[in-house]
């Protein structure tokens, strides 16, 4: 759409669904400073999270000169480096309870994590001309990893969101007191089905005129919570079930609030489409949902905020965000123009391009200066 030829490259044989241009090839090749240089090409993103695994493919590409933006989809805390207490923390959230995971994920990551994989992925992360983290607070995080992995890394840091489809979008229609969530259910870790159930309880009972929507495989815990349900309250929840990308979008522009019960988030696509689409935003307040602090922040300091944050990881306080959420758009305090001419600025995939060649521009300006 800006004019400029675009490829994707994977490795592996050709599949059934592989779109007409993209690039298939040998693993190997992906390793090779002459394979790439032979492409002929000026800039790559490379979407290989900063693990060591790949690091020899980040070093084929710098060799072959080409600008490299090495994408880090996480949220930051991908070391005990990049800060301790959240780094711990976390690990006590992806582990989801189990003890036992918990204590493996930590000796992990302060032996051989500090022994071995911080190095490499310090080799693997100076290969690249920008370094992208999904949103402020994972720059952030990355910088202070990158301070121990010196050489001036932390310098190259740059928030580079993932892109949204432009069809993501408000139209200007009217919105209801509706709240979406979207996500896969069966990853009950993550995703949190049993919170969402709960939540949604306890906003059914509160708030009386409250719809409900929930979008994704459906699972048979949804189905028999959505059956037990008073028969009023049944009548206004929707289990959407997996929605196309336009019935998708269709339901986010008609929704004032997209609700995300989830324990942790590298970024949150569903999320950044709402946004784009006009709805408020709410989740809990924790360092592995970094890019939602980013997601409910106003355009500026003092300018109406787009969205919530639950200040403790309970039922009772998602619901007292989402509650509070609902209140600001009756008391006209949420705009859904105003949220979605913000956002698609933001992450709108044209303009996430554009920013990346920016990038590139500027780099190629400090290497000529």
């Amino acid at each position: 759409s800006l004019g400029i030829d675009s490829r994707a490259v994977m490795p592996g044989p050709p599949q059934a669904d592989d779109e007409p241009d993209l690039i298939r090839t040998d693993y190997k090749n992906l390793e090779s400073a002459g394979w790439w240089k032979s492409q002929k090409i000026d800039g790559i993103v490379l979407y290989a999270w900063g693990r060591p695994k790949f690091r020899n493919v980040a070093r084929a590409i710098r060799e072959a000169g080409i600008f490299l933006v090495l994408n880090q989809d996480n949220g930051g805390l991908v070391s005990p480096l990049a800060g301790p207490v959240d780094w711990w923390e976390e690990q006590r959230t992806l582990a989801g309870g189990s003890r036992r995971a918990f204590l493996r994920n930590v000796a992990r990551g302060l032996t051989l994590g500090l022994l071995v994989t911080d190095p490499l992925r310090a080799i693997h992360l100076h290969q690249g001309d920008i370094i992208a983290c999904v949103s402020p607070g994972a720059a952030e995080i990355y910088r202070n990893l990158c301070r121990f992995y010196g050489g001036g890394l932390a310098k190259r840091v740059r928030v580079v969101p993932h892109p949204v489809e432009p069809s993501f979008a408000h139209d200007g229609g009217k919105k209801s007191r509706q709240v979406l969530c979207v996500g896969r259910w069966d990853d009950v870790v993550q995703k949190r089905p049993g919170l969402l159930t709960q939540v949604a309880g306890l906003l059914l009972e509160r708030d009386p005129k409250v719809r409900f929507v929930i979008a994704g495989n459906t699972t048979t815990e949804i189905r028999h919570w959505h059956a037990a349900l008073d028969p009023a309250r049944r009548t206004r929840v929707e289990l959407a079930g997996r929605l196309d990308r336009p019935s998708l979008a269709d339901a986010m522009r008609a929704s004032q609030v997209f609700y995300s019960p989830s324990a942790y988030e590298s970024f949150g696509i569903a999320a950044a489409e709402a946004l784009c689409c006009g709805c408020s935003v709410a989740a809990v307040k924790s360092m592995s949902m970094v890019s939602f602090e980013w997601f409910v922040s106003g355009k500026r300091p003092g300018q109406p905020a787009h969205g919530s944050l639950a200040v403790a990881d309970t039922p009772d306080s998602h619901a007292t965000a989402l509650l509070e959420e609902l209140d600001h758009w009756q008391n006209g305090r949420r705009d859904a123009s105003r949220i979605s001419t913000t956002w698609t600025a933001r992450v709108h995939s044209d303009q996430v391009a554009s920013h990346i060649l920016d990038l590139q521009t500027q780099a190629g300006a400090r290497a000529r200066s």
